[in-house]
Formats: C-alpha cells, structure tokens, sequence
C-alpha cells in the first residue's frame, strides 16, 4: 500500500494539521537557526574573496550596502508574512496581490533558482571531498551527497530541522571565533600581531579601484544574501509561525552586521587586500597569517559544512515551493501528495531529479549545459526580491484599509522606504544587466523567465484558469485579478 496520500493546504497557523498534510514540525529553535544559518553560506567563505580583490578595503561598504538593502525586502516579506501566513510564503503573497500570471511566475522562478542551487552546491561539495578523496569521480560524489540529504528531508520536516540546526550551529560558531580571533589581532593582543588598520588604507586606499567598483560589488554581494527568506517558508511548518518569522527578522540586522561585515572588515585588516589568498580564501588566509595550525584544512571542513547545509536547505525549499505552486492549480497535482509523515515526497524527489540530471551535466557537457544552467539562474532571486517589493506596497494599501490590525509587524517608514528598496533593488538589476562580469548571467535568466511566462501561457490556455485571482486556504483575504 502506498504510504502517501493526497495533501490539503493548511494555513501556517492555526491547529494541528490533518493527516496527509504539511505537519507542524519544526521548534523555535530550528528556525531560529535556519534564520542565522540561512545567510551563512560557502559565498562568505570562497566567493567573498573575489570582491575583496576586486574592490579593495571598500568591500566592506559594498556588503553594508548590499547587506542594507537585503534587510529592507527582508522586513517587507515579514510584514506580509505575519500578516496573512501563507504555504509558499511570497509565492501566495504576490499570486494575491500582482495577479496569477506574476504568483505562477515568481513561484517557478524561485522553484527552478533552488533546483539548480541543489546542482551547484553538490559539485561544489563534490570537489572539497576529493581534496580527500582524490581517487573517486566528482560525479559520484556529489550523487552520493544529494542522495543522503535527500534521504534526510524524505523522512519528516523536523529531521531536515534537526539537520539545519546542527550545520547552522557549527556555522555560527565558526563566524563568532573567527571574530574574537581576528579582534584580538586588530588590538595586537594575538601573539607577534602588529595591530591597527594600517591595512586599510596602505595598499592604493581604501577604495583603490573607485567608486564605481564600490557600487558594481553591491551586484554579487546581494547574491550572497540569497537564503534569508527561508524561514518565512518554512514557517509554515512551525509549530509558532507568526513569532518565529517576526523573531527571524528582527534579528536579521545583527546577522548581517556580524556575520558579513565585520567579518569581511577584519579579512582586509589582517591581510593585505591585493593578496592572492584572500581572492582563493579570505578566511582560510585570516587563520594562516594568525598561524592557526592545518588552517586550510579547518576552511574546507567549514566550507563543506556551508554547503552541505545550502544544499539541505535548496533541497526542502525547492519541494516546499513546488507543493505550494499546487495548491492553486500551477503545478500538476500529482506533487500535492504527502508521505505520513508529512512530507511532499514527489515534490522532493522532482527537484532531486532536476539536481542529478544537472550533476550528470555538469560531468558530461561542464562547458555548455551546465555553464549554461549556472547562468541562467544568476538574475533570479533578484526578480523574486523585486516582485516581494511591489506585493508587499499593494498588499499594504489594502490592509491599512480592510483589516489595519493584522499589520503587527510593519515595515518601516512607509511607503517611502518601500518605494526607495524597489528603486534601490531595480538599479542592481540594471547594474547586473550591464556590467560585464554579471551581464551574460542577467540576460540568460531573462531566457528562464521567459520560458516560465511560457509555460503559463500553456497552462492557462489548457487548464482554463479563471480571469480573477481566487486563494486557496491557506491564504487570508481576497484577491485581485491578473494586471
């Protein structure tokens, strides 16, 4: 007998779901650290390195920037989480409030961005463990940590918690003792330390390549911030959905602060900005000037770490989206189904699906297909921000007049710093539209969202969708037609 039945959409709040639907897994403290691991992926600890060395010292108001305008869409996506809890989180939000054809989109945009996250991070976790294995195919590899973590979220929402919990934890406490490492260097009280921010300023400036390097890293550093709306999707399986976003994001401004800035901060106060380790590994080369004994050895354990928990994450977030996308008819129904346990099994094992085939890509045809994928998904995220930004003005306007006490958790000063994160957020998308190391990423997924308009076209034409947005359960009010 199967052991799945057909799920029903529930609201992220409320009694305990029915059998065959999402269950309440998750604690406070799961998701309060998939809200501090959520940010903390192997970006920080690889990819940061290539704006320090392109950018300079500077590179720190780059991540503050970026940092800045991630917790503008951060609050805005808690406003209309808290508000009216939704299963899919933004997807519902925007679906109510743009329309269907921009829900359908955003919804498969974010489902496909995290699909090809699973891909990436499982090559990239495939490539630290031949450091120890040198002798096993790359391809092999990367199956074999796509499938544990796939048997991992199979089970129940809590034991992909329970998995987030621990890699977050260890990811948190490497960030804090690289802090108090690298602080007691800066005041010269780590032995033979010079001290000071001499470094700062000694090789060409603090902004040696201009402003205008300043302001292109904003591009991929907003990138490394991908993840921080993981926990309003998740919330939905909380057992205190409400709180535990409103808790999440009021603490969001002390994650980014400490964790990206301060961080990236001590790298170039410690280590000369022009030297080639920190391009490779900024914190791999903190810990080496500090004479931290098999240093390289620790970063690759924390950078697997990093990604093991990214491609956790990607795993139950792309199936959690998908599940959602069925609720209202914009993916087949098949998905809806639900193990026992409460897990969408063939929602889960269909980005699986999208994971291996890219991994198999990415060893039969890595300089076409999967060149091809990784850059057809860059854009993306930055699409979904932007879309969470004109939800949440609309949803605002209509809130304010019909239901005023349901905004407990509001964005600040509105709606002017509403509309200057949209403006702020459409002039990174235009910088990645032009500058030339994000411009081919740009264009590509503008293919991608192209073919997803597409597809709703399809769908459309041979589903009949209705003219006028109607929400399922599991979203609270009214909505409006497509626009």
């Amino acid at each position: 007998m199967s052991t799945e039945t057909p799920g029903t959409h529930t609201p992220a709040s409320g009694p305990a779901p029915a059998e065959g639907a999402l269950r309440q897994g998750l604690k406070r403290r799961h998701m309060r650290l998939i809200a501090l691991g959520g940010v903390i992926g192997a970006g920080l600890f690889v990819g940061s390195g290539v704006v320090v060395h392109a950018t300079g010292p500077a590179a720190v108001v780059s991540f503050l920037a970026a940092g800045a305008l991630t917790v503008l869409i951060m609050r805005m996506l808690a406003e209309m989480t808290v508000a009216r809890p939704a299963q899919g989180s933004f997807y519902a939000h925007v679906r109510e409030t743009l329309g269907l054809r921009a829900g359908f989109t955003v919804g498969w945009l974010y489902w496909y961005f995290f699909v090809i996250v699973v891909a990436v991070e499982a090559v990239a976790g495939g490539r630290i463990v031949q450091l120890w294995l040198p002798g096993v195919p790359l391809w092999a590899v990367s199956l074999v940590l796509m499938g544990l973590l796939t048997a991992t979220n199979m089970v129940s929402a809590r034991s992909y918690g329970e998995f987030e919990y621990w890699f977050s934890s260890i990811k948190v406490v490497a960030i804090v003792v690289f802090l108090f490492l690298g602080a007691l260097y800066v005041l010269g009280l780590w032995p033979h330390a010079e001290g000071g921010l001499a470094l700062l300023t000694s090789h060409g400036g603090f902004a040696p390549a201009g402003v205008g390097a300043v302001l292109a890293a904003v591009v991929p550093c907003v990138g490394f911030f991908t993840g921080a709306e993981i926990v309003t999707i998740a919330a939905a399986e909380s057992v205190e959905p409400e709180r535990a976003v409103a808790d999440a994001i009021r603490s969001i401004v002390l994650r980014v602060v400490a964790f990206y800035v301060l961080s990236i901060f001590l790298v170039v106060a410690v280590v000369p900005w022009t030297s080639r380790a920190i391009e490779v590994s900024p914190y791999a080369a903190v810990l080496e000037r500090l004479a931290v004994p098999a240093a390289g050895t620790v970063m690759n354990a924390l950078v697997l770490i990093a990604v093991l928990s990214c491609l956790n994450s990607a795993l139950y977030t792309s199936s959690r989206m998908l599940f959602a996308l069925t609720g209202n008819g914009d993916a087949p129904r098949t998905f809806t189904k639900v193990s026992r346990g409460g897990v969408p099994r063939r929602a889960l094992l269909a980005g699986t699906s999208v994971g291996y085939l890219s991994v198999i890509a990415a060893w039969i045809s890595p300089d076409v297909i999967f060149s091809f994928l990784i850059n057809s998904y860059g854009a993306i995220a930055l699409f979904v921000y932007l879309a969470i930004a004109f939800a949440q003005v609309r949803m605002r306007r209509r809130l304010e007049r019909e239901d005023p006490a349901r905004l407990t958790l509001r964005m600040w000063l509105f709606p002017w710093l509403s509309w200057l994160t949209i403006a702020a957020m459409t002039a990174v998308i235009a910088a990645m539209a032009v500058l030339p190391d994000s411009r081919s990423q740009f264009w590509l997924s503008l293919v991608t969202v192209a073919v997803v308009l597409l597809g709703y076209e399809v769908r459309r034409r041979t589903a009949a969708a209705p003219e006028t947005a109607v929400p399922g359960p599991d979203v609270v009010g009214a909505a409006t037609g497509e626009r």
